[in-house]
């Protein structure tokens, strides 16, 4: 691979404007010092299946320099959606500015850990890498001037174990309890998520039984699709150490409260929230109200990406504080997007909130699809409906068809061929991963309608 390639390569790989080579050469020089300086013999090179599990193999110090020039080759035949098995060879190019030290790691010898971008051999970007996915779609918003800022709040569960799926507590909303172990949990977790640096704005207690809330603060798209990455790890590892068990599974129990992911956007141009408008409804700019109809018009298109799971639609349901109808509003929690309140003097927290996602999600892709529905809306003009302020569970089915409110896919089968007939996902994944993620649902949903529930035998074994 020749200089000039390796130059655009870390270019794209930071999504930095042109880097000289004196730039290129201090972004990897930062590595290798902070790798001599803390006694680091061993470097993770982490990544993503389009199904957003973390892959990734540990390298040995000593070949780090030339991975970073380089990249690492592997075999991605048999991780999911990355590669066909004619074209299983493929190279794991290291993002220097993703470098961190493993905290729950030994110090001495410790281990580190990149974000990797899959490449062919012949050192382009490969299409099935869900990195490269966000990537092509935060070009498209570059390219009209705007940078998409994400801030995701991830809910989960802390459970006795796995193997059995009882809740540590019994506590409720923003709870405090002196026995609360989860506390502890929580305070070891933040810890260690900014020990790496990634800063934390607050935790909590959630609504569930033993089910909690830790916000990151607001950044970039692909900065938070890493970190959110990184948070899922680090929530689980905190768990194990306190022999515990930590879930981001959207729905583990029937009767509560199911894990969302509500997605806080924005878009810059520079320094300034183009969403924000002072003399406009709820304080946003026309430009945003476009972003919010192109999500409304394409949520049940986009429900697959943001709610991959079977599981993912037995939160979906009304009656537990998940969406389920597309509408929007102010303040109310009932709706598919939610308007934060703007404080004054802060345009910057001018934003939208999308409620459906949850945290089991591949969020390289749920950020694509979000992004890409946004900007649909924006270049085409497209006006939202009348804001909701009712409480729209509460309405007549009568009244929310008068008002042409429709409802988010109630099954993962419905999310699937809502998404098989959508131009704009499969623009936004591209060929490879839209075909590869459809046929992986498609046998997820054969596999579990084949299967007979314990519901099933308790309801009709004794009657039929």
């Amino acid at each position: 691979m020749g200089e000039s390639h390796r130059l655009s390569l870390l270019c794209f790989l930071t999504g930095a404007a042109p880097m000289n080579r004196q730039e290129r050469d201090e972004a990897i020089e930062y590595v290798l010092r902070t790798v001599r300086d803390n006694d680091v013999r061993f470097v993770r090179l982490w990544f993503t299946d389009i199904l957003g599990n973390l892959k990734g193999f540990a390298l040995n110090v000593a070949e780090l320099e030339n991975a970073l020039e380089s990249g690492k080759g592997f075999d991605g035949s048999s991780i999911e959606g990355i590669a066909r098995i004619d074209e299983s060879d493929m190279v794991a190019m290291p993002d220097p500015t993703t470098f961190r030290i493993l905290p729950w790691r030994p110090r001495q010898n410790s281990v580190g850990r990149m974000f990797c971008d899959i490449l062919t051999p012949e050192g382009k970007p490969y299409e099935g890498d869900p990195r490269y996915v966000l990537k092509r779609n935060l070009e498209r918003a570059n390219r009209l001037g705007y940078t998409f800022h994400t801030g995701p709040e991830l809910e989960f569960f802390y459970l006795k174990s796995a193997e059995t799926p009882e809740p540590l507590d019994y506590h409720g909303y923003f709870d405090q309890s002196a026995s609360d172990l989860a506390t502890d949990l929580r305070r070891d977790t933040v810890l260690m998520l900014e020990e790496m640096g990634i800063p934390v704005e607050y935790s909590h207690h959630e609504g569930a039984p033993s089910q909690q809330e830790i916000d990151l603060r607001y950044t970039d798209a692909l900065t938070m699709a890493d970190t959110v990455m990184t948070y899922r790890l680090v929530v689980k590892e905190v768990a194990l150490r306190h022999n515990v068990y930590a879930t981001f599974m959207p729905k583990p129990f029937p009767n509560v409260n199911g894990n969302g992911m509500h997605v806080h956007m924005s878009l810059f141009s520079g320094d300034r929230n183009v969403f924000f408008d002072a003399n406009g409804p709820y304080r946003l700019s026309k430009l945003a109200r476009s972003f919010v109809a192109g999500l409304m018009r394409h949520a049940q298109e986009i429900t697959l990406v943001t709610n991959q799971w079977v599981n993912s639609y037995k939160r979906l349901i009304p009656g537990f504080e998940a969406p389920v109808y597309i509408s929007w509003a102010h303040i109310n929690r009932s709706d598919l997007i939610r308007i934060p309140a703007y404080r004054r003097g802060k345009e910057e927290s001018a934003r939208i909130e999308y409620r459906a996602p949850d945290p089991a999600c591949n969020p390289y892709l749920a950020f694509s699809a979000l992004l890409a529905a946004g900007l649909e809306g924006i270049e085409k003009e497209y006006e939202p409906p009348q804001p909701v302020e009712e409480n729209v569970l509460e309405m007549s089915g009568g009244e929310r068809q008068r008002r042409g409110i429709k409802t988010l896919p109630g099954s993962m089968l419905e999310a699937i061929q809502f998404a098989e007939g959508s131009d704009l996902l499969r623009n936004a994944l591209g060929d490879h991963v839209f075909n590869s993620f459809i046929q992986n649902k498609r046998i997820e949903w054969d596999t579990y309608r084949a299967q007979v529930t314990d519901f099933e035998i308790k309801r009709y074994l004794p009657i039929l």
